[in-house]
């Protein structure tokens, strides 16, 4: 029996419904549209994509989309599934879990940050995921976990954690790339800026952080080093410091502690 909680067009993804066949002209495809819509989204920002919009896009009818995709929502979940795709092989030198998560992690905020957009449309949906490549994502990592002593729901929490932080920092990274020039202006003048409204004593911490050089390295030339791992390894790893340290605690084989490090693939400065 069919589950009408779940959208005609996201089993047919699956290949678990047949795709339209009524009508003499076949020219429009599910995966064509999809692909039409990423297009948009990528020159214009996620906004842009309509159906109407796709439409004119393959030169087809509004109506017509509608045989395949029945809203717009269920337009933008495939989309972001195709953009995202399915995650790499881990390479043959990347074992045991830790690096395997590493690479895991460094693998989704490079597919991230190839759609900017999808970014804050990842976890948007309310729901669990169930579009292929987002399914084949959870996958991965449940396997990458398979060797320790963690039950199945604890390899689920541990993924929703790590792939939440990388969402965090891939969406501020994406935010800061949106407008470059504002963005190195802002920095330059953060550092004042935070001075200036701490100064009455209304943040206390903040401005003992403020006067220790917390926000120093804010400047135009850092604002411009896009390519900058350094918060995303340093958070990553510290996550990671806790699955091993929780892993240890279960009696699990102990992990090294990593410092800052690169995650696999990635290079920090």
């Amino acid at each position: 029996m069919e589950n009408d909680a779940f959208p005609a067009s996201v089993e047919a993804a699956w290949g678990l419904r047949e795709r339209p066949q009524k009508g003499p002209k076949r020219a429009l495809t599910l995966d064509g549209i999809i692909t039409a819509a990423i297009a948009v989204a990528d020159g214009e920002g996620a906004e842009a994509v309509s159906m109407s919009r796709v439409a004119k896009e393959l030169g087809a009818s509004t109506m017509a989309l509608y045989r395949y995709v029945a809203t717009k929502d269920e337009l933008v979940t495939l989309m972001v599934d195709s953009a995202v795709g399915a995650p790499p092989p881990l390479p043959d030198g990347v074992t045991g879990w830790r690096a395997g998560l590493e690479y895991w992690c460094v693998s989704m905020r490079e597919a991230l940050l190839r759609h900017p957009w999808a970014i804050p449309l990842v976890a948007a949906s309310g729901g669990p995921p169930i579009t292929p490549n987002q399914l084949a994502w959870l996958d991965q990592s449940l396997r990458i976990l398979s060797g320790t002593r963690l039950g199945q729901g604890e390899k689920i929490a541990i993924t929703l954690l790590v792939s939440g932080q990388v969402r965090s920092e891939a969406g501020i990274t994406a935010m800061l790339l949106r407008d470059p020039d504002g963005t190195k202006r802002r920095l330059a003048g953060y550092k004042d800026f935070l001075r200036r409204v701490t100064e009455d004593g209304r943040l206390p911490a903040l401005r003992e952080a403020v006067e220790d050089g917390a926000f120093d390295n804010l400047d135009a030339d850092a604002a411009a080093e896009v390519d900058d791992f350094d918060d995303f390894t340093f958070g990553l790893q510290r996550a990671l410091d806790g699955v091993a340290a929780y892993l240890a605690a279960m009696g699990d084989v102990p992990v090294p502690h990593s410092s800052q490090g690169d995650p696999a693939g990635a290079t920090a400065e």
